[in-house]
């Protein structure tokens, strides 16, 4: 519980917090999340094992309406900390694949607040939140998430849309090349599958209005989600052991950008998700052995 004797504005009472949610890994979620990526849902059966990513979809957040912020989220302050800046994001993750997730079985996340750092940007003052996640199957941990969640403050016209004078950074010759162009389509289904109410996903006038941005904003996770899919298709046997992705800049619905996806020596990976101007949206590493995250 966080520290009642805390200054106000101090948060560090939060630090600690934890809050556990158990879900079941339904295999109509799964064939769902299969049809979104374009794959034959039927394919998928109780007892196989989950592909790596595909458990961002399971732990949704099932605040009541009325527990809800402006801007979609669930309020802050019951479980996340009150942070007094109104925008929040997610900056990116890092997750260890310890064993498979059965499809069909349940599971248990713990979730615990590892630190709140405050920060200064080209946007204003940023407070980013770490979330430590693990997740377990019949009592044994299957994987582990740290997740950086930022927290930015109010909009000023045209401050969601990436510098002009920022140049396409330039990326070594990659080994596969998919085209990226998100639909409201994507957007929609994802966001259903994910319970994800926030509003710069399908509220036109509110992200543009209030948030400052030019148009509705492509979900971190679904960069994540089409990242995870190239990783597992360049790997060898195909299965992950360890994925972090950072979300750099926002990628708009109805435009055109690329995956890409490199490998080094060690059979490592290194990936990219790119706006239809060349500039790097996400970028993300990838291997087969879980190893540490740091």
């Amino acid at each position: 519980m966080p520290d009642t004797h805390a200054q106000p504005g101090d948060m560090s009472g939060w630090i600690g917090r934890q809050e556990v949610l158990e879900d079941e890994v339904a295999l109509p979620i799964v064939r769902r999340l299969a049809a979104l990526l374009d794959q034959d849902p039927m394919q998928y059966r109780r007892g196989d094992a989950l592909p790596e990513g595909w458990h961002s979809v399971f732990f949704a957040p099932i605040a009541r309406q009325s527990q809800l912020g402006p801007d979609g989220h669930p309020r802050k302050g019951d479980f996340l900390p009150p942070v007094p800046l109104p925008r929040r994001m997610f900056a990116g993750r890092r997750l260890r694949y310890l064993a498979p997730i059965t499809i069909g079985a349940e599971i248990r996340r713990t979730s615990t607040i590892a630190s709140i750092t405050p920060k200064t940007g080209r946007t204003g003052q940023m407070i980013f939140v770490r979330v430590d996640h693990v997740v377990e199957m019949d009592g044994k941990p299957v994987l582990t998430e740290l997740h950086d969640i930022v927290y930015r403050e109010e909009a000023r016209p045209g401050a969601g849309a990436p510098p002009k004078a920022e140049a396409p950074v330039e990326l070594p010759t990659p080994d596969e090349t998919q085209v990226y162009a998100p639909e409201t389509t994507h957007l929609f289904r994802y966001s259903a599958l994910t319970y994800n109410g926030h509003r710069i996903h399908y509220d036109q006038p509110y992200t543009t209005q209030e948030e400052g941005y030019p148009g509705l904003v492509v979900n971190g996770g679904l960069h994540a989600l089409f990242l995870h899919e190239m990783a597992r298709r360049n790997l060898p046997g195909g299965r992950l052991g360890r994925f972090s992705v950072r979300n750099v800049n926002p990628f708009f619905v109805n435009r055109t950008g690329e995956l890409r996806c490199k490998r080094a020596e060690d059979g490592s990976l290194s990936l990219w998700a790119l706006n239809e101007a060349g500039r790097i949206v996400a970028q993300a590493e990838a291997a087969a052995e879980p190893g540490e995250m740091v």
